[in-house]
């Protein structure tokens, strides 16, 4: 893991996310704000049930900082329950049709569900965030149908078994291994290698120790070609170490979580806190800039 070379901020060839009308220039991190439309994730639940809440929020996101909007209607967090199709549908498509049509944002839907996905994208969503990383039935083929940006997330589990007794033997090299599988069976499905973006999974499956492993060494995901997000913010891995039990009090430890991240490599940071954390990625930001003699704030 020391041998791995950390990439610098902003030195890689841009990357370009491409999805229908929309295309985002992946030459520094960029945000990903969190809008869950579910009466039970684990930070913000049943705030934002109401279509109307959830644009106003969508909005602030946005007027914040964040050029992704990630609607997400089934809670994953652990022990969630699950949520039948019909919910789902009935909680996320109205969210993206009125969002397509009002904010000049990529919409990404986080569902694992093929049918929700397409009709997410007919409303206008522009990214599949897959925690199980197509792995559901006909997820593949339609990922390939779409022609869209897909998130292949790692997750040891289910939302409702993955922390009873996580288990690895080398966090890094598993994590790594089934990303690249995943990745090899979206390819061969006909999914194009430029849409397909990776994440670790914080919290999916993993114990405290798996998920600081994780961090400690996520330049190492960051190396293989693939866009990488990264998404810790307000996980209990934050909380475990601060001794902070809400999980909406955990600002300050999740801005740290994602400057490790962007520091490390990672072009899109899945948060929250969208105004504190593009703050903090301006002082990282002004401090690469002088370090390159490239002084134009």
């Amino acid at each position: 893991m020391n041998n791995i070379p950390t990439p610098k901020f902003n030195s890689s060839p841009c990357q370009v996310l491409r999805a229908r009308e929309r295309e985002l220039k992946l030459d520094s991190p960029k945000l990903m704000g969190i809008l869950n439309v579910t009466p039970d994730s684990f930070s913000d639940g049943g705030e934002y049930l109401n279509p109307d809440k959830a644009l106003d929020k969508a909005a602030q996101l946005h007027q914040d900082g964040a050029v992704i909007i990630d609607v997400g209607g089934e809670s994953t967090r652990p022990g969630a329950a699950r949520v039948s199709l019909e919910e789902e549908l009935s909680r996320v498509i109205p969210v993206v049709e009125r969002l397509s049509r009002t904010l000049e944002v990529m919409i990404s839907v986080d569902t694992s569900a093929p049918e929700v996905m397409s009709a997410a994208a007919a409303a206008g969503a522009h990214i599949w965030n897959d925690i199980r990383a197509l792995s559901r039935p006909g997820a593949l083929e339609c990922a390939a149908a779409l022609d869209l940006p897909v998130i292949l997330m790692h997750m040891q589990g289910s939302p409702q078994t993955m922390q009873d007794n996580p288990a690895y033997h080398e966090v890094l090299s598993e994590v790594e291994a089934f990303l690249q599988q995943r990745t090899q069976a979206a390819v061969h499905a006909g999914v194009k290698p430029e849409h397909i973006l990776w994440d670790p999974g914080f919290g999916f499956g993993k114990s405290v120790q798996d998920n600081y492993t994780l961090l400690s060494g996520f330049t190492r995901f960051c190396t293989q070609g693939y866009p990488v997000v990264g998404a810790l913010s307000r996980k209990s891995m934050l909380g475990a170490v601060t001794g902070i039990a809400v999980p909406a009090s955990r600002v300050i430890s999740s801005v740290a979580g994602a400057l490790i991240c962007a520091q490390q490599g990672a072009l899109i940071l899945r948060v929250h806190d969208v105004r504190e954390t593009a703050e903090a990625l301006q002082v990282l930001k002004a401090m690469h800039k002088a370090r390159s003699g490239n002084w134009d704030i």
